[in-house]
């Protein structure tokens, strides 16, 4: 299975380009990442899928979004979490194969039934290093402590994890070895980080067009 890094934002999101983000990713051990945005598949590095996120306050406006030609147009397809209900409802989207920004959630708003409907469906729950980096005090142990409850669902129910960078540039990219650092801090053993960062690969794949071999 292919080593993801499930979010990077290239410019002109972020600071640093594709073809620069790819070859920084492959000197620190990815196979593949998710570049959000409409960007191109070229590089000189790793595997370039694309990634489209849809940010929305309600479960209609999810389904009015996944119809839009550039989601569609997507590999990877991201929804912000939000409340209790919003959760239950977009992990049951089948246009939807990732939740992100689950460390910005109020506490318990992914729960059980969330999880058992994530896992049924195959919807993975994204884990950004981004948070763990750049907060400090009081909100970077309250982001440990949602991945750690997140954790904690996905070994009791099996729903995928995804973990990414959410690196605006070749500065912010962490190597797999500081992820699984990183991933250890609430608990994820180095069994369970080589289990996330090779999800991607198990969602996409179901999606990409069989090719015939004459």
């Amino acid at each position: 299975m292919k080593i993801t890094d499930a979010s990077i934002h290239p410019y002109p999101a972020g600071d640093s380009t594709l073809a620069r983000m790819t070859v920084e990713a492959a000197g620190l051990g990815f196979d593949s990442v998710v570049a959000i945005g409409d960007v191109g598949r070229q590089s000189p590095g790793v595997e370039v899928l694309r990634g489209a996120v849809i940010g929305a306050a309600s479960h209609k406006e999810v389904l009015r979004q996944v119809r839009d030609p550039a989601v569609r147009r997507a590999d990877v397809v991201f929804v912000n979490a939000g409340e209790i209900s919003f959760n239950r409802a977009v992990v049951a989207v089948k246009e939807v194969h990732v939740v992100r920004n689950i460390h910005a959630t109020r506490r318990n708003a992914f729960d059980h039934v969330a999880a058992r409907s994530a896992a049924e469906h195959g919807v993975a729950v994204d884990i950004s290093m981004a948070p763990i980096i750049h907060l400090r005090g009081t909100k970077r142990q309250r982001a440990l402590q949602r991945y750690a409850d997140i954790l904690s669902l996905q070994r009791r129910y099996g729903f995928p994890l995804t973990i990414s960078s959410g690196a605006r540039s070749i500065l912010e990219q962490r190597s797999v070895r500081e992820v699984r650092g990183l991933c250890a801090l609430f608990g994820m053993t180095g069994a369970e980080v080589s289990e996330a960062l090779s999800s991607v690969d198990r969602i996409v794949e179901p999606h990409r067009p069989v090719r015939v071999v004459r």
